[in-house]
């Protein structure tokens, strides 16, 4: 009897232990005017480099901003479209993606008529790195080629490209070289973080299986768009084997990245946002842990906006995201900061 009561009780530790429970206190937002998004911390933990479409621009231009909301800079580059800005290790370099080698201030993009959906679109991208004045391009390739992130430790960095005919996620070095094909599955698959250890990576993705679903797919990638289907959040090992999926909700999963402890993700859904009047999940986007291993879940944010890009400090005690919550201006997304605390 003893013997059983100690197994029931370590059961019961273990099942305690995956359970996850975090709110956010402190939030303080960083932006106060235009569409602000897609916050990622230096190295050094100091500053953030974002996208934001302000001052009378007609797309997506480049800022830099302290941690606490103060010292904003304006981005060097300002020719073309801009997006996914990244540090480097050491931060020595600044990785982005932009249209500037096309010549054109702002490329035009499809427009869908539904207000209602949601879509990004897939701009004729290149992906650079920026090393004081000097900029060299990484990438030449006609298509889509974003959402660079680095390895942790590694001169290494993942990306999304539409490259083949397909978007999927590759890899390469920090000066272009030894490129890599992680995913090659028909549909999208998008960004991409490294685990804290370097081992494995986690993404989005939407891969059509019926004729409808290839059909739409089609149709996306020939109007340089992507809808917001149902995606869901994946992990796997670094090279893109061992796939695992993490949700399966029928909701659009995404905008993943990795708690510093490696067990855990971090991710935007609008999961809990069913719309009964048009039979589909609608627009409000809240933040969201999960388990990797048990699969518990945890809700971080309970708006009735949008709130999305979720990312972590390396140490786990502060996240960076994009909302729309601001009272003044709640048609703008703005950049907040806030402490993570275990419930």
């Amino acid at each position: 009897m003893l013997h059983f009561r100690i197994v029931v009780f370590f059961l019961i530790i273990v099942s305690c232990s995956d359970k996850i429970d975090y709110r956010l206190e402190n939030t303080t937002q960083l932006t106060f005017k235009g569409d602000n998004g897609e916050a990622y911390f230096s190295d050094d933990q100091s500053k953030l480099i974002f996208q934001s479409k302000r001052d009378g621009n007609d797309c997506d231009k480049l800022y830099i901003v302290g941690v606490d909301g103060t010292n904003l800079q304006e981005f060097p580059l300002k020719k073309g479209a801009f997006t996914c800005a990244y540090f480097s290790l050491d931060d020595q370099y600044t990785f982005f993606s932009s249209t500037m080698h096309l010549g054109k201030e702002c490329p035009e993009i499809y427009k869908d008529p539904n207000p209602r959906k949601y879509i990004w679109p897939l701009r004729d991208y290149e992906i650079f790195r920026i090393e004081s004045d000097r900029v060299v391009q990484l990438t030449d390739y006609p298509g889509y080629n974003a959402e660079t992130t680095i390895h942790p430790f590694e001169e290494k960095v993942i990306f999304t490209s539409l490259r083949d005919g397909d978007i999927n996620l590759f890899e390469m070095d920090y000066n272009g070289e030894n490129i890599k094909q992680i995913t090659s599955e028909y549909g999208y698959d998008g960004g991409a973080f490294y685990s804290p250890d370097g081992e494995n990576i986690v993404w989005r993705a939407w891969y059509p299986s019926t004729e409808e679903e290839i059909t739409k797919w089609k149709n996306n990638l020939s109007k340089k768009f992507i809808e917001s289907v149902p995606l869901d959040i994946y992990v796997a090992k670094r090279d893109g084997s061992k796939k695992q999926r993490l949700t399966k909700n029928g909701a659009t999963n995404w905008a993943p990245s990795w708690h510093p402890d490696g067990k855990h993700i971090v991710f935007s859904s609008n999961m809990d946002d069913w719309r009964e009047d048009y039979n589909a999940y609608g627009s409000n986007f809240e933040l969201y842990m999960i388990n990797i291993a048990s699969g518990s879940l945890s809700r971080l944010t309970y708006n009735d906006t949008f709130d999305s890009f979720p990312v972590f400090s390396k140490n786990g005690k502060k996240i960076v995201f994009s909302s729309n919550r601001d009272a003044e201006n709640p048609r703008n997304t703005n950049i907040f900061i806030a402490d993570i605390v275990d419930k």
